[in-house]
């Protein structure tokens, strides 16, 4: 029974999973065409373009899955599952309210950092079994964005849990009296920043690149192979969004709506963020990608870590009101320096 049970709830929550994507994906659709003052879909479905994501489903399905001859075929077939199946193992950690979640575990934000880790190593296997010197050239970009961008990422993490004293992500959204993106302004950008360039979207697309590399580490790739690849995507995008409400936006705290409405909300106004920026802000260049992630943002999650720890010490009784006080003087003057440096 307890099998049953288990099977029953992993079917709930890809179906949920699933449902978002598609949500997301016609939600992006309109968002694009609203921004470029453009038609999105509007015509399959007669809703406006409703059923769209279906249509795009359909066509995926009934094209000619190829594999490369001089390819390794194995490597080639394996490198899709490797990229798609840790994305959605990672959805069980993550809490729709205090007592909505798959599995609630102690280190439950390690263990979605952990998984994100794989997802280097399926974009490597894709671009290097492809034999294809546009996909191994995507491949390298990639793991080279993804490295760089993890430590960032990573230490914002710590942050948070040091106010939390723990990992565990529905404690860490339980101590949020006041969220922590207004405790931790330099975390909450360093990590939005660091999940964008994670997540390989625009303006940090460069493993993608079509104006260079064709396509990226995937360009070999068709049918429900390219589409597992695509999946992924999303699903990371939804799991970033959730990590960013739950770790400093408060998660699912909110008055007078049920829990788990407020942390959807969270994630599709998040959503919606990312989703502007993509289609506002130019591609950056490669050298511009690298002097961002280690000469920015690596020094401020360092920052950020030790006016944390440094100022709980000195100050138990003050410290969220003095480490918000502080870093926000540093935004601040931060920003008006480069406003000063940019004339």
């Amino acid at each position: 029974m307890g099998l049953l049970i288990g099977i029953g709830l992993a079917l709930l929550v890809i179906v949920l999973v699933l449902t978002h994507i598609i949500v997301f994906i016609w939600c992006e659709l309109k968002i694009f065409a609203h921004i470029m003052d453009r038609y999105g879909p509007i015509e399959t479905g007669k809703f406006h373009g409703v059923l769209q994501p279906f249509a795009d489903v359909l066509k995926l399905m009934n094209k000619e899955d190829t594999v490369p001859g001089a390819s390794d075929r194995l490597i080639f077939k394996v490198a899709p599952f490797v990229v798609f199946v840790p994305a959605f193992m990672a959805i069980g950690a993550i809490p729709l309210s205090a007592t909505l979640v798959v599995i609630n575990l102690d280190i439950g934000a390690f263990y979605i950092i952990a998984l994100s880790a794989f997802t280097f190593v399926g974009m490597i296997m894709a671009g290097w079994s492809s034999f294809n010197k546009y996909s191994l050239l995507g491949a390298f970009r990639a793991a080279g964005q993804l490295l760089s961008y993890e430590l960032p990422f990573g230490l914002t993490i710590a942050g948070v849990a040091m106010m939390a004293s723990s990992l565990n992500l529905i404690t860490i959204v339980n101590k949020q009296v006041v969220p922590n993106a207004f405790i931790q302004p330099i975390g909450f950008l360093v990590f939005v920043i660091a999940a964008e360039a994670e997540l390989s979207r625009s303006p940090f697309d460069i493993p993608h690149a079509e104006s260079e590399i064709i396509a990226g580490y995937h360009i070999e790739y068709s049918g429900m192979r390219w589409a597992l690849f695509y999946l992924a995507e999303y699903v990371s995008l939804i799991i970033l969004c959730s990590m960013t409400a739950l770790l400093f936006l408060g998660g699912f705290k909110g008055p007078i709506l049920p829990p788990p409405v407020w942390f959807l909300l969270k994630v599709y106004v998040l959503f919606f963020i990312l989703a502007w920026i993509r289609i506002t802000f130019p591609r950056v260049r490669p050298d511009q990608l690298m002097d961002l992630g280690w000469k920015v943002l690596l020094p401020a999650s360092l920052l950020n870590i030790v006016l944390t720890a440094s100022i709980i010490i000195l100050l138990p009784d003050i410290w969220p009101v003095a480490l918000a006080v502080t870093e926000f003087t540093i935004v601040i003057a931060t920003l008006i320096y480069l406003g000063r440096t940019r004339r």
